[in-house]
């Protein structure tokens, strides 16, 4: 049977990135022109998700999606966000009206092919025309700062050497990396395949050896050196390697969901357009992460030693941003290269659609989210995890 317009929609705006492809959404399809996002978040459980901000601001890049993928149908889509609900579990009401002259949006066909590459790029410095199209891309509530040259280069492969030293060695980190990849693999619909981490062959083989147990984590963290080639190849080697690193910076600190929500539909559009201009890109998360927790005084390990680890991987942010680091929203590299050979996909749409409960309306509708329980007790972190395993 043909797919509804809300499904053929849905079935683009799926492809919205999201920390080791956890997708913290769910459609509760009301008719052809109605829908509801079910959000939800992992912080009860995955230590990167902190207060569940990287979870909304995937859902911000979803909803952009949405918007986009409904004007190349002549469709407006209004999105509401259900004030009552949890902030754990965030609630949209869409309408997709129609827009009859409404131009599509001219990112629309890089939805699907936006992806992640954690492999070196070149190091040629992006044309002026290109950074003023990335920097106009985020809208009037952000602005983007790029960290170009050597020496700035070096600045961020020293601080992601250290945050890599905190994530690879953290005991509460252990299971949400050993859950997240799937191993032998290219593709996957709900994991970080290994072959799209960024490691060689050699250290992917050895990696999955180690991964096996935590006692193997230890021994080989203390007396082989076990952390150091996985973090040359996912962290330095990738800082060095790369035209620029950029901060996409809020106008004022983000507070509240709608905040990050905004800052998720800010940094999408920056990922599209970094797509249509033929870059590639990684986020580089963990340090904004770390340094929020330090910020907080908040203790996210046991391990006296790791704690003190991120209070000077915080401090080293801080020393890099130099603004205030509570604006900053997202962080990544860029650059020209190839694109990735291996990726994240996505799960099918008709795993994302929970089933409408009886009598419910548009606004006041609950779900019954088949599959929702189960994907949400699975250990992810959103936007960071080893090696910054974005989903692609």
């Amino acid at each position: 049977m043909p797919m509804r317009m809300v499904e053929t929609i849905l079935e683009i705006a799926r492809w919205a990135p999201s920390g080791d492809n956890t997708q913290p959404w769910r459609f509760e399809i009301l008719d052809d022109r109605r829908f509801v996002v079910h959000g939800f978040d992992t912080r009860d459980w995955c230590l990167y998700d902190i207060d569940g901000r990287p979870s909304q601001i995937a859902l911000g890049a979803l909803l952009e999606n949405i918007a986009i993928a409904g004007s190349a149908h002549a469709m407006k889509a209004s999105i509401v966000r259900r004030a009552d609900a949890p902030d754990a579990h965030p609630t949209f009401d869409v309408r997709l009206d129609d827009a009859p002259g409404m131009p599509a949006d001219p990112l629309a066909p890089f939805i699907a092919v936006r992806s992640v590459q954690r492999r070196a790029l070149r190091s040629r410095p992006l044309s002026a025309p290109a950074k003023r199209t990335l920097e106009a891309a985020v809208g009037p509530d952000h602005s983007v700062r790029w960290l170009e040259g050597v020496a700035n280069r070096r600045a961020v492969a020293a601080l992601m050497f250290r945050t890599s030293a905190v994530r690879l060695t953290a005991p509460e980190a252990y299971e949400v990396h050993r859950s997240v990849i799937a191993w032998n693999s290219r593709f996957s619909e709900d994991k970080v395949p290994d072959a799209a981490i960024g490691l060689d062959p050699i250290t992917t083989r050895l990696m999955a050896f180690v991964m096996r147990d935590f006692g193997r984590v230890r021994f080989f963290n203390r007396y082989l050196a076990g952390t150091f080639a996985p973090r040359l190849q996912l962290d330095v080697v990738p800082s060095l390697a790369c035209a620029a690193h950029f901060l996409i910076v809020a106008r004022t600190a983000p507070r509240t969901v709608d905040d990050y929500v905004a800052a998720g539909r800010a940094m999408q559009r920056f990922w599209l357009t970094v797509t249509q201009e033929g870059l590639q890109l990684q986020p580089e998360m963990a340090p904004l992460i770390f340094a929020a927790y330090v910020r907080q005084d908040r203790p996210f390990t046991a391990t006296p030693s790791i704690w003190r680890r991120a209070k000077a991987v915080g401090a080293r942010f801080q020393r890099l941003v130099a603004t205030d680091a509570e604006r900053v929203v997202f962080m990544g590299r860029v650059g020209e290269g190839a694109a990735p050979n291996a990726r994240s996909l996505r799960r099918p749409l008709a795993d994302l659609i929970v089933a409408r409960s009886p009598g419910a309306g548009f606004g006041d509708g609950n779900a019954e989210a088949r599959g929702y329980s189960s994907v949400r007790n699975r250990p992810s972190m959103p936007w960071a995890s080893a090696g910054e395993k974005n989903s692609g």
